[in-house]
């Protein structure tokens, strides 16, 4: 199992004001230090529950997203997105 943590800033959409947050993904699978940090680097201004899925998305995984928006903490969590397998995949 790999644990990926890391730091980022995005702009609060109401008021402009710059927001840390830390990201947390927890996966069998290797995610490039490059791709985890091109993803939250994309990530300019936007609410906390939206960035976590946007992050989802992008980088897959369980992800924890934590931040404190004017004094408020929000611990936003994602579980793995689960592989989609077509009809036409599955062997009979």
């Amino acid at each position: 199992m790999n644990r990926y943590r890391t730091t980022f800033f995005a702009d609060c959409p109401n008021n402009g004001i710059r927001i840390q947050y830390h990201l947390e993904i927890v996966t069998g699978q290797l995610i490039k230090v490059e791709d985890i940090l091109a993803a939250t680097a994309a990530i300019t201004r936007g609410y906390h529950e939206e960035i976590a899925d946007q992050l989802l998305q992008s980088l897959g995984g369980a992800q924890t997203l934590t931040a404190t928006h004017h004094g408020v903490e929000i611990e936003t969590t994602r579980p793995a997105l689960q592989a989609i397998v077509k009809p036409s995949e599955v062997s009979r």
